[in-house]
């Protein structure tokens, strides 16, 4: 790869900020995470990060029938570009259920199963499928460290698993063990903590084979964890962010190869002081939760650094005697990806130097059809 890979020749026909994708990088992406596994049947990609079909198609291209999303939506865009099997890695409650099972009425040719991690939910899932006329397979979702949601592996998450296996309407498969919390620079270091997490969920595992149960299906992992869990036989990997990557990747988990391949492009608007440029990137084109220095990072200006942000505009430090002005375009790998792209309806494809075409981010919507 050249280092000017991203520049694009018809950059004047670009309004900013826009978020563009080089498609040839998400094909070797997508390459480079089917070389790290010893059969493509294992992996579960996450389709939080993208959310269009084209990524879609060219994952199931790559042989990859299996996904993992976390909204109504982003299952229903997987349906749409039917994808055969389809897990939400979330816990329907209320209207959320009502509408998992009429996506799982509305498109017959995939299969869908959820999360479930208390009793309760379990018994509301399991009347809404006899409800409803149908079935559903359910994961335990698994508390490895993360504290966000899930139910700790033990004797509770066992007895829950039982319980779901004689509740009418569903039938529980899997163990879901996201463990987004363990992102150490050090890769023997995140493994040793990733393998202490993993550690009671696989006990759990043969505890229930061994109450006679088929042996549950271990969804495990994300982008941090994904080359230590990658080596486990008959695990399933739900990485998300390869396809794009990111900065905060980049820098995070340096022993993955996956190559950036969406950026933001923005422009200067305005020079308010001498050292200062005004860029037409906000809060509403690039995703904000992290720290100010921590949000887009400018490849063709890396000594540029934020001093202010809000909604539609960024002012950079540019120094004494810059030669920028107004009308400059940069080129900024957003340090996480995966809210950014939630913050456009569409890409602008970039193919041979120049814009290609377009995918729609539809799953960025809540609501597609149901």
């Amino acid at each position: 790869m050249t280092p000017n890979w991203y520049i694009i020749n018809d950059i004047d026909k670009l309004d900013t900020p826009a978020l563009v994708v080089y498609p040839d990088r998400v094909k070797t992406n997508i390459a480079t995470l089917t070389g790290m596994i010893d059969d493509v049947a294992r992996l579960r990609p996450h389709v939080k990060t993208y959310k269009n079909a084209e990524v879609t198609g060219l994952l199931l291209a790559a042989g990859i029938r299996k996904f993992k999303c976390a909204t109504i939506a982003e299952a229903e865009l997987l349906a749409m570009s039917k994808a055969p099997d389809v897990l939400l890695a979330y816990q329907p409650e209320g209207p959320k259920l009502h509408r998992f099972i009429r996506l799982v009425h509305a498109y017959p040719q995939t299969h869908f199963s959820c999360l479930v991690d208390n009793s309760s939910s379990a018994t509301e899932i399991s009347e809404a499928a006899l409800r409803f006329k149908t079935n559903i397979d359910v994961y335990l979702d698994m508390n490895v460290g993360m504290n966000r949601t899930g139910i700790a592996p033990g004797f509770d998450a066992l007895q829950l698993y039982m319980d779901c296996g004689v509740l009418p309407g569903i039938n529980p498969v899997g163990l879901h063990a996201y463990d987004g919390h363990i992102h150490d620079v050090d890769l023997q270091k995140r493994a040793d903590r990733c393998n202490f997490a993993f550690d009671p969920v696989m006990k759990l595992q043969q505890t229930i084979k061994s109450k006679g149960y088929p042996e549950p299906v271990i969804v495990a992992g994300g982008s941090p964890t994904f080359p230590i869990h990658a080596r486990r036989k008959y695990v399933e990997c739900s990485p998300g962010t390869f396809v794009y990557w990111d900065k905060g990747y980049q820098m995070g988990m340096p022993e993955q190869d996956f190559l950036p391949a969406a950026l933001v492009v923005t422009r200067v608007i305005s020079l308010p002081a001498a050292t200062k440029l005004c860029l037409d990137v906000g809060h509403k084109s690039i995703s904000a939760e992290n720290e100010l220095s921590k949000r887009i990072y400018f490849l063709n200006a890396p000594e540029l650094y934020p001093v202010s942000q809000s909604e539609e505009h960024l002012v950079v430090e540019a120094g004494a005697n810059h030669k920028y002005k107004v009308g400059d375009v940069f080129y900024g790998i957003p340090h996480h990806v995966c809210p950014t792209v939630a913050l456009y309806e569409r890409v602008y494809t970039i193919e041979k130097e120049n814009i290609s075409g377009e995918w729609l981010n539809k799953a960025r919507d809540r609501k597609i059809t149901i």
